[in-house]
């Protein structure tokens, strides 16, 4: 069976379900789809949690202790929320491996690293056999196939990140 996951890497929850994702491709065929999580919020006409005073407090504490009862290493980038575009077409840029995927969360999330320029991404960026990040990140295919990436999402009717389908089945959240 094949299955989609679809993430932003603004997403602190994408970041701790991906172990979990890693776990469940011994089992199902999963394909990364990064998407644009702020365009599914326009679409929806909401904001994000962390756009929502009280609840980005509440949600940060929340971040923290699943990273703690998990044992996954948490460090937050130096500014959340933040433009995830550049990471997002970075990842694209290069084939949506799951090497690129676990190379840019671990850059942000473990980290603690911002991903707004393309400076900030040129050494994750080496890692993965990216000279010129700004090229690779402005290319109009990219582009392109990430807000494809996007709309496809929302016509499944995707609303969140990070959620999985499997067959017509969406799964939303990191439960």
């Amino acid at each position: 069976m094949q299955a989609e996951w679809f993430f932003d890497f603004i997403s602190p929850f994408s970041y701790l379900q991906l172990d979990k994702v890693h776990a469940w491709r011994h089992r199902l065929e999963i394909t990364p789809v990064p998407i644009a999580f702020g365009a599914v919020l326009n679409h929806t006409g909401t904001l994000g949690p962390a756009e929502v005073p009280g609840k980005r407090e509440h949600m940060y504490r929340h971040i923290q202790w699943q990273a703690e009862r998990d044992g996954i290493a948490l460090k937050f980038p130096p500014a959340h929320p933040f433009n995830p575009l550049v990471a997002l077409r970075l990842c694209i840029a290069v084939g949506t491996t799951w090497e690129s995927v676990d190379a840019i969360f671990r850059h942000i999330w473990r980290d603690g690293r911002s991903c707004v320029t393309a400076d900030d991404l040129s050494g994750v960026a080496r890692l993965l056999d990216v000279d010129d990040v700004e090229k690779a990140v402005s290319d109009p295919a990219v582009k392109t196939q990430l807000r494809n990436n996007t709309d496809n999402a929302v016509a499944s009717g995707v609303f969140g990140v990070p959620t999985l389908r499997v067959g017509p089945e969406l799964f939303w959240g990191n439960d």
